[in-house]
């Protein structure tokens, strides 16, 4: 999904966006903030250049909703980039292109190396107990070909 030129009230959950597979960007902000719209023409920028396969979300926020306190936003526009529900970066106000672009890439391999180690038969979904913990604690185990 391409840049998104305009922020929407919020649609989705925090538990849709923990849900969500791949690789995700939300934007929180307004149309009318002045720090968003500086922002856009780098934010465009950025997603031209590194941001295919990438879905953009772009959310509405304000007092009270719910998605923006969730990822404790407190300034505009904060850019959020999750893998598979997980947050990998953020950007707070980003004033470059570049910046915003490394952040893509690093969603984007996150996203390459899962579907390179689940296309190997090694899942990234693979558990075990924590050392000293109870069976019922769990971690994520990363396979890597080092």
């Amino acid at each position: 999904m391409p840049y998104t030129a305009t922020f929407t009230p919020e649609t989705l959950s925090r538990a849709d966006v923990d849900a969500t597979r791949g690789a995700l960007v939300l934007e929180f902000g307004t149309n009318w903030c002045g720090w968003c719209q500086g922002a856009q023409p780098h934010i465009a920028a950025a997603f031209a250049q590194s941001g295919a396969g990438i879905t953009h979300v772009k959310v509405e926020d304000g007092p009270r909703r719910p998605l923006g306190r969730s990822f404790g936003v407190k300034l505009w526009p904060t850019l959020v980039f999750l893998h598979d529900g997980q947050e990998v970066a953020r950007l707070v106000r980003p004033q470059a292109a570049q910046e915003i672009a490394q952040a893509l890439r690093q969603g984007s391999a996150a996203h390459q190396r899962r579907a390179s180690l689940a296309h190997r038969g090694r899942g990234l979904d693979a558990v075990a107990p924590l050392p000293g913990q109870p069976e019922e604690s769990r971690r994520l185990v990363v396979e890597t070909d080092h």
